[in-house]
């Protein structure tokens, strides 16, 4: 049992490596600073489907086609998938993977579910359960308005604390050493699985009071914070030891509550956080308020940007955070507290 760590973090003593990576991004999204860097950027919101929900399973489909191809593997190597979204009973995951025909386990962690299926596929490869699993999420900023907030016929006003729902879906397999082993005799070389999942840490929900479902960034501060400051603890490391600390959505309203949080434990990460929020979209150009959120906002980011800085070295090490709102179209509508949660998981580059 020395894999425990702290209160409530795992570190892995075992490598778990990423085989492969993918993200696929709606227009919007790729017209943003990191499209270039996407797998595939679909022009088609509806992805060639009826409705909104058909189109965020499509794109997590693809999501994990590609990422599965990147590894140099089948769906039939994926010994099983964990894999979350935000709509009701995770349709967009449960019908995105019907068709990649994976033992499938749903996930739920609202915006931070890219984290929690990490962590989850992470665990079930080290612990022998799988030699390779797959983790993956996705948004889509139609069916998001629609379930939490107002149909887009509506045209309600959004305030400049609102983020914009990412509309895609990311995917990672991750594997063990044998796994690795089968892919070099396949690919002849290792420069593309050179990163690993150190450890992680789970997220205790905060509850802060906040109800307004246009300041997620918030309501998920108090959780990012709580989260960060456990995952350092436990791990008995500061935060420069990470080159980069990345939360998921909070957004520019809730970057500055994070930061003011912290100081509370003395803590200041300012040098080295980075949200992934306020990277997918162009603060100038694109009219999105606070930033970007969803599922597939911290997703797509860690795809594009985060795991290839780590991949060529730019990056040695990271702290991933994706935060989570978890309301739902019952609690907001008896106008109850949004409570929040985060998880982390530590990224890092091995060495040749």
């Amino acid at each position: 049992m020395d894999y425990l760590a702290g209160k409530q973090s795992v570190r892995l003593k075992e490598p778990v490596y990423i085989m492969g990576h993918a993200c696929v991004a709606g227009k919007k999204e790729g017209e943003g600073p990191l499209g270039k860097y996407m797998d595939l950027v679909v022009e088609d919101s509806l992805f060639g489907k009826e409705n909104w929900e058909e189109a965020e399973s499509e794109f997590l489909k693809n999501a994990g086609e590609i990422a599965i191809r990147k590894a140099g593997k089948t769906p039939d190597n994926i010994r099983m998938g964990f894999c979350g979204d935000l709509l009701g009973q995770m349709i967009a995951s449960s019908f995105g993977m019907k068709d990649l025909d994976i033992p499938f386990y749903g996930v739920y962690g609202a915006c931070s579910s890219a984290g929690v299926a990490i962590s989850l596929a992470a665990m079930a490869v080290h612990g022998g359960f799988a030699d390779m699993a797959m983790a993956g999420c996705s948004s889509h900023f139609a069916s998001a308005e629609k379930e939490f907030r107002y149909p887009l016929a509506y045209g309600n006003q959004r305030p400049y604390s609102a983020t914009w729902t990412v509309t895609g879906a990311g995917a990672c397999i991750l594997g063990n050493g044998q796994a690795l082993s089968s892919a070099l005799l396949s690919s002849g070389t290792d420069k593309k699985y050179n990163i690993l999942v150190k450890g992680f840490t789970t997220g205790v929900i905060k509850d802060y009071g906040v109800s307004d479902v246009f300041n997620m960034g918030a309501s998920m501060a108090p959780a990012a914070a709580d989260t960060i400051y456990q995952s350092l603890k436990d791990f008995h490391m500061e935060p420069g030891d990470f080159d980069c600390i990345a939360t998921g959505d909070l957004g520019a309203v809730g970057q500055k509550l994070l930061f003011s949080l912290l100081e509370e434990n003395h803590l200041d990460i300012s040098r080295v956080h980075m949200d992934c929020g306020m990277q997918i979209f162009d603060e100038e150009k694109q009219d999105t308020h606070a930033g970007g959120s969803g599922c597939a906002c911290s997703a797509l980011v860690l795809s594009s940007m985060i795991l290839p800085k780590l991949q060529t070295g730019e990056w040695s090490r990271v702290l991933f955070v994706p935060t989570g709102a978890l309301l739902s179209q019952v609690s907001a509508n008896e106008g109850r507290s949004i409570p929040a949660i985060a998880h982390a998981v530590w990224f890092e580059r091995s060495m040749p």
